[in-house]
């Protein structure tokens, strides 16, 4: 398959499984693919951490953070897109998400259409 032809794939990181269904049946309605994580360990230990073209991240989790993962991503030279997601929207954590190249930060409950747009931009 072309690979411009390809739907992009988004992972989805959140400790709370109802968030990650509800997040992951909002894209595929979309039109994306999604892989779904219960922690950062989980996507960080997986096959498929090469193959996300997109991150949905929730900040606060039992274990590695949301952003403790980003800056995992960036010691491991692995750059993908991020949105953050999270229930905990503290400004300060904000503008770290954001200083660490996230390309965007949504509290809970977020607008589907916002983070759809958003996603929406991903190069693959």
């Amino acid at each position: 398959m072309n690979k411009a032809a390809t739907v992009a794939l988004v992972g989805i990181v959140d400790d709370d499984e109802s968030v990650r269904n509800s997040i992951s049946s909002l894209l595929r309605s979309a039109g994306f693919r999604t892989l779904m994580f219960e922690s950062a360990e989980a996507f960080l230990e997986s096959e498929r951490i090469s193959d996300a073209d997109g991150l949905v991240l929730d900040v606060k989790m039992p274990g590695l953070s949301g952003i403790e993962l980003q800056r995992r991503l960036i010691e491991l030279k692995h750059i993908v897109p991020i949105v953050f997601v999270t229930a905990h929207a503290d400004d300060e954590i904000r503008e770290v998400a954001l200083a660490q190249g996230a390309i965007a930060f949504f509290a809970k409950p977020f607008n589907d259409e916002a983070l759809l747009g958003v996603l929406s931009r991903l190069s693959i």
